[in-house]
Parts: structure tokens; C-alpha cells; sequence
């Protein structure tokens, strides 16, 4: 079982998004994580989805999209070289005194603190599912209040694109 990065364009109509995240779960196949958005064409929007699975899976997930009326182009990103990136608020507790020790943190990262309390910190970091994993490891001790992520967003890397 691997991880699949999944670019979907898709129409940007009402629900569109509940038949795909339908079809996932209709199928048993897992959705790890999913983004939605405008493309760079009027009408379409892009779906990027992770989940896991072997390659029977995933040419099973492609033709069950392609069943659905508004699914225009299926890709697996992840086939290719691929620049996927994940954004993360993480509200930390932020006593005066561990304050120093939490931009330590920050800065390693290369983070950056988007909020700052009487006793809280917060902090925005961006990159790959892994780095963000790591921080939100090292703030655990802190006490992380709230956590909040987007899920991957991805494209494939150079001239190629899904048109």
C-alpha cells in the first residue's frame, strides 16, 4: 500500500464534491486528504486528493471518477515529480518564560508566528505532510490548544500539466 497524490478537474458545480468524496466512500477507498479549488480555467475546479492504496486501487479510483459527469481529467500526481505542500495553524501555550524555546522551534522550521496572546502563541507552517508532522511533535509538549491543517495541494513539477 502506497500513498497517491490524485489531481482531479472537475466542473465547479453544486455537488460535485459530495459525489466524489461519495464515490470513496462507496468503494471503501480511504480519502487521507482532499483540497478544493478554482483552477486556472473559469468553471473548472481542482480537487487534489491523497489516499492510499496499491495500483489496482488507483486505476480502479481513475475509472470510477471518470464515471461522473463533471470529472473532466484524472492524474496521478504522484507518478511524476511533484511539489505537494500543506498549510498548519497550531495555537500553542505560550507562557512568557517558554517563549523563547517556541521561536526556537519556529525558526528551525522556517515558520512564522501569525498570533501572539497573553498565553497563547500562534503559528503558521508550510510544507510537506512530514515537516509538519515533525513540529506539531516538538510544540506537543507546550500544549497545543488547537490545530488546524488544509491537506496537500499539489502540482506536478516542470513544463507538464494536466491539460
Amino acid at each position: 500500500m502506497s500513498k497517491h497524490t490524485i489531481a482531479v478537474l472537475v466542473n465547479n458545480q453544486p455537488g460535485v464534491l459530495q459525489r466524489v468524496s461519495g464515490l470513496f466512500g462507496r468503494r471503501g477507498f480511504n480519502i487521507e486528504s482532499i483540497t478544493v479549488g478554482a483552477s486556472e480555467e473559469p468553471g473548472l475546479s481542482r480537487m487534489v486528493i491523497v489516499t492510499t492504496g496499491d495500483d489496482n486501487t488507483l486505476e480502479q479510483i481513475s475509472k470510477q471518477l471518470y464515471k461522473i459527469i463533471d470529472v473532466i481529467k484524472v492524474v496521478d500526481l504522484s507518478a511524476n515529480p511533484m511539489v505537494g505542500r500543506e498549510l498548519a495553524l497550531i495555537k500553542v501555550n505560550a507562557e512568557p518564560a517558554s517563549r523563547p524555546e517556541i521561536l526556537g522551534v519556529v525558526e528551525t522550521f522556517r515558520a512564522s508566528v501569525v498570533d501572539i496572546g497573553s498565553s497563547t502563541m500562534m503559528v503558521q507552517v508550510v510544507g510537506d505532510s512530514d515537516k509538519i508532522d515533525a513540529m506539531t511533535e516538538l510544540l506537543k509538549p507546550y500544549g497545543i490548544r488547537e490545530l488546524a491543517r488544509t491537506g496537500v495541494t499539489a502540482m506536478v513539477r516542470g513544463n507538464a500539466s494536466m491539460k
